[in-house]
């Protein structure tokens, strides 16, 4: 049994979803381990972690309305607002969503479905770099 892991950073526009399949996919297939589970972790409470389609944007279009519509900003609607108007309604869309993934490795790969992609959905508004942590254990 091996083990590797890896902190890897990427910036956000703002809210919304990024896709991080691709570094995270190639870091995966470049730990030599054929069988195994990768686990990715976002270290923050205002961003989570979702699979998601990746083929048609009109998915991240429709469930980043959907996330505005379920945890709005409103003045006077949160105790919490010393970070701003922005961050309580991303600690609950981070709450609703995940802030780790399993995913399992086979023939050196991470076992995404065909139109499957790992997002990091930002909820703040502005740009923030964002770290998630990689771990993979296998053969």
């Amino acid at each position: 049994m091996r083990q590797a892991s890896e902190t890897f950073e990427t910036a956000t526009p703002g809210r919304g979803l990024v896709e991080v399949t691709g570094p995270i996919v190639r870091w995966a297939a470049g730990q030599g381990i054929r069988t195994g589970l990768l686990t990715v972790f976002c270290r923050h409470t205002s961003a989570s972690l979702i699979v998601q389609e990746n083929a048609d944007p009109d998915v991240r279009t429709d469930l980043e309305r959907f996330f505005a519509e379920l945890a709005p900003e409103a003045a006077g609607r949160y105790v919490h607002d010393a970070e701003g108007p922005d961050d309580m309604p991303a600690h609950i869309r981070a709450a609703l969503t995940q802030t780790q993934l399993s995913i399992p490795v086979l023939d050196g790969r991470p076992a995404l479905g065909t139109w499957q992609g790992i997002y990091l959905f930002e909820h703040r508004r502005r740009p923030h770099r964002r770290q998630l942590v990689l771990h993979l254990i296998g053969d």
